[in-house]
């Protein structure tokens, strides 16, 4: 049995009883990719309930679905308050979280992952391109000149966990590199859909809002200077900066990716003093014979030298990975699905089936996502292999690229939340909701089919890439 193409270990076999062989492989697979690799895909399979919950819930008992997420709900700090329906304080203030997750994990992929060498980003980087441009093309030759056409961005958006969930279901057969590449292209699609919320979903600038804003920037630049690890520090110049950003004119939720970006990226100390203090502390274990057994409890030297080198470990942990790690199952297994249980609800009855499926903000959605995806995300990747003369990643063959463009189709998360932005009519509201399910539906079965069929032969051993 496997989840998310590692092996599966029972907890409950002692480490004597298993090979070196299999505890070497065991702290292998337990590497940060992986770690966030499993811990958004196990996210996205609960996204997948939520989402089905919501459409269940909406059409059995429409009139308590909507109660239930427009009912007012008031916070007052002080001589402050804000008043907001529960699905407004989902969209805008949890969903902040998430944000400024994702722009935790763009600043630790320009740093040290696959976006920070620019010929190893070369690849997602363009493919992200092209899976933000064929689906806006494809809408706009939908609804151009219509009032529809504001919903252009709801099909540039990948959803990342309901794609790793769905590659995670395929196993060893998947090449690493190919995880690698859906992560990274993702992210960057992420980066741009932030940017296009940003600069094309913004009504007007309040410019005192705006300036209070920049003025809490500046303090947040002092913390990062001065290296402020303390997440509180953080936590309250957030919440003054959301709450000067909701009012400057933009969406809430760029506060996130703001504040990531001055979350300091650097360790306490460098990696070389964390080394000598590691040896000093391990030559403080010493056994007789060949083997040390289960001393640490009963050998007051082993237990402080493990203490201590517990303490470095956290010393030398930068508070970027610190509050990415922290952050991550919050947003994967809480965040997202309620953010779904409370937009993914459409109420069929009240539609007209033939009216709705043929309307071209559906038409434009589902095309965008289940084609206009797949097809720019080949083409950018190939016309960027020809141009720079770069190869695929090892192991991966244009089927597989194929197949990762489709499930970069899978839009649902970001597009429900541009699909909010949009529009202020209930009805294209609803169709951009029917688009969105529909064109990720269709995008997500063709893309696990391409791969499994692209996979057949693999022997399912990882590539590096």
């Amino acid at each position: 049995m496997e989840k998310a193409g590692i092996p599966m270990y029972k907890d409950n076999v002692p480490d004597d009883q298993i090979s070196p062989e299999s505890l070497v492989s065991k702290v292998i697979a337990t590497t940060a990719f992986q770690n966030f690799f499993n811990t958004i895909a196990n996210g996205g399979f609960l996204l997948l309930f939520a989402s089905i919950a919501a459409l269940i819930w909406s059409n059995i008992s429409p009139e308590s679905y909507n109660h239930f997420w427009h009912q007012e709900f008031t916070l007052t700090i002080g001589g402050a308050s804000l008043s907001h329906s529960l699905a407004h304080w989902v969209n805008d203030g949890l969903m902040t979280l998430f944000f400024f997750t994702v722009g935790l994990e763009i600043k630790r992929e320009m740093l040290v992952g696959a976006l920070s060498d620019p010929r190893r980003a070369a690849l997602p980087v363009a493919a992200a391109a092209g899976g933000m441009i064929f689906p806006a093309l494809i809408y706009w030759w939908f609804n151009g000149g219509a009032d529809s056409m504001s919903g252009w961005g709801i099909p540039i958006a990948t959803d990342i966990a309901f794609s790793l969930a769905i590659l995670s279901t395929l196993g060893r057969r998947i090449p690493f590199g190919i995880r690698i590449f859906l992560t990274a292209f993702a992210i960057a699609d992420d980066l741009g859909a932030i940017l296009v919320i940003a600069l094309f979903y913004t009504p007007e600038i309040h410019m005192a809002y705006l300036l209070g804003g920049v003025s809490v920037c500046v303090i947040l630049f002092l913390m990062n200077r001065f290296w402020v690890r303390n997440p509180v520090g953080y936590l309250v110049a957030g919440i003054v900066l959301w709450y000067m950003v909701a009012h400057s004119g933009l969406h809430a939720t760029i506060t996130g990716v703001i504040i990531s970006m001055f979350i300091p990226a650097k360790s306490h100390y460098n990696t070389d003093v964390f080394m000598k203090m590691v040896r000093e502390r391990l030559e403080q274990i010493k056994c007789d014979g060949d083997e040390c057994g289960y001393t640490i409890m009963v050998n007051r030297a082993h237990l402080d030298a493990v203490h201590s080198i517990n303490i470095a470990c956290s010393q030398v942990e930068t508070p970027l990975q610190r509050m990415e790690h922290a952050m991550e199952p919050w947003v994967a297994y809480l965040i997202l699905p309620l953010f779904a249980l409370a937009n993914a609800g459409v109420v069929l009855g009240a539609l007209d089936p033939m009216a709705a499926a043929l309307h071209p903000v559906t038409l434009g959605i589902i095309f965008g996502l289940a084609f206009g995806k797949p097809v720019g995300i080949l083409l950018f990747t190939w016309l960027t292999t020809k141009i720079l003369r770069v190869n695929l990643i090892t192991g991966a063959t244009w089927s597989m690229i194929l197949g990762v463009g489709f499930l970069g189709g899978i839009g649902f998360t970001m597009s429900l939340f541009i699909g909010a932005l949009s529009f202020s009519e209930p009805v294209y509201q609803e169709y951009a909701k029917i688009g969105i399910i529909g064109g990720s539906f269709i995008a997500g079965v063709c893309g696990y089919a391409i791969l499994r069929w692209a996979t057949r032969e693999k022997s399912g051993t990882d590539h590096v890439f």
